[in-house]
């Protein structure tokens, strides 16, 4: 096994390391960049967009045909790693949720005119878009297979109603993609949905208050009224729903933890520097066996973190599904994130704290990670079952 990154991807790991910490990160500490959700304002993420198109960084995830970097999920993982240890990095580089998910399943089942239509406007950084699921209870969250958002067959296409909720990003989006029940049946009962924010029928009920800070376009609850969608705009055929969401969820949740290895690596480096000088007790803190023991733990959990994520990465890449690898990185890494970020506030102690450091803004952050794209125990049930499906076959090698 070689886990050795080719000398490209290491090439532009280095590049995007060295921009980051450059012209990102010194601009977190200026309250004057920072936009609605503590997130960057959009005129300063216009111009740095523009720096990061004309370096070559832009839209990795999206295929060299369609307008992006075409990097396999390996090479995106080493980027987007990157690219996280800014809080303005993901939108800078075109890779932020939800435009990152949407963009990879447009790429991959879009028609060329879907591509042209509703792929090739979020690859150019000129609109948002929102992935449109959840509903209030009893709706479904985890559990698509219990969605009341109806759509009813209409003159030349659909017409939906029902509710959603914690929509990222739908505030301010153009495009959506939206999930809606068209028959009963089990496992082709539902249909997914392209519209634009023009359309009518719909509307933003409330932007809900969350604990931490937000994505462009905040979480917002939305209700469906009548929103009429063309046959055209069906993504995939009706009835491949489920198995849209599956093609969307999975590399999604994967971009997910390469972006927070990021975040859980800078936490780290901020205490680094502290710890090194700050004396105590006759010696400076890194010399302490019990800041050590903290140093220590967090190290090893992010770097198996890492290794998870890569090796999901890699199944991938290889046209597996890769279930049970990408549960078992999100499970850890969201474990990882929380306690890297605990880990570096309780070693720089009341600083840590406030918001001299950015860490008080990971730590509100932080905490969602064990929900979003599928709460940890959800992910815990899905290896259970391929563990009692496989037997002994679930550490196999292959």
């Amino acid at each position: 096994m070689d886990f050795r990154l080719d000398a490209a991807t290491e090439e532009l790991r280095a590049r995007v390391r060295a921009h980051v910490s450059a012209r990102l990160i010194p601009l977190e500490a200026d309250p004057a960049t920072w936009g609605e959700g503590e997130n960057i304002r959009e005129d300063r993420l216009a111009g740095l967009r523009a720096e990061a198109r004309g370096l070559g960084l832009w839209a990795p995830q999206t295929p060299r045909e369609d307008g992006g970097m075409g990097l396999s999920r390996v090479a995106m993982a080493a980027m987007y790693e990157e690219a996280g240890r800014c809080r303005f990095g993901p939108a800078v580089f075109n890779c932020a949720a939800p435009d990152d998910g949407n963009m990879m399943l447009l790429a991959k089942v879009g028609t060329p005119a879907q591509k042209v239509r509703w792929l090739a406007p979020l690859v150019a950084g000129a609109v948002r878009s929102s992935f449109v699921m959840t509903e209030p209870h009893p709706g479904s969250g985890s559990d698509p297979s219990m969605m009341l958002t109806r759509a009813e067959r209409a003159p030349g296409g659909w017409r939906l109603h029902g509710r959603k909720w914690f929509i990222t990003g739908a505030e301010g989006a153009a495009h959506f993609i939206a999930m809606a029940r068209t028959s009963d049946d089990a496992r082709k009962g539902l249909t997914a949905f392209l519209f634009h924010a023009s359309q009518p029928g719909w509307r933003i009920l409330r932007r809900i208050p969350i604990m931490g800070p937000e994505e462009h376009g905040g979480h917002c609850e939305i209700e469906f009224d009548g929103l009429e969608v063309a046959d055209d705009d069906v993504l995939m055929a009706v009835g491949d729903g489920l198995k849209a969401t599956q093609i969307r969820l999975g590399p999604a949740r994967l971009t997910h933890c390469m972006r927070w290895l990021g975040m859980a690596k800078r936490a780290i480096e901020e205490c680094l520097g502290y710890v090194r000088e700050r004396r105590s007790f006759g010696t400076t803190l890194d010399a302490h066996e019990g800041v050590q023991w903290l140093l220590g733990e967090a190290a090893m959990e992010i770097e198996i973190g890492r290794l998870l994520t890569m090796r999901a990465a890699a199944r991938l890449d290889a046209g597996d599904f890769a279930r049970k690898e990408i549960s078992m990185a999100k499970i850890a890494v969201a474990d990882v994130l929380h306690k890297a970020i605990d880990t570096s506030i309780q070693l720089l102690g009341a600083r840590g704290y406030s918001r001299d450091t950015p860490l008080e803004w990971m730590y509100r952050y932080a905490r969602q990670a064990r929900l979003v794209d599928g709460a940890s125990e959800v992910h815990k049930m899905v290896l259970a079952r391929t563990l009692l499906q496989e037997g002994l076959e679930f550490w196999n090698w292959r």
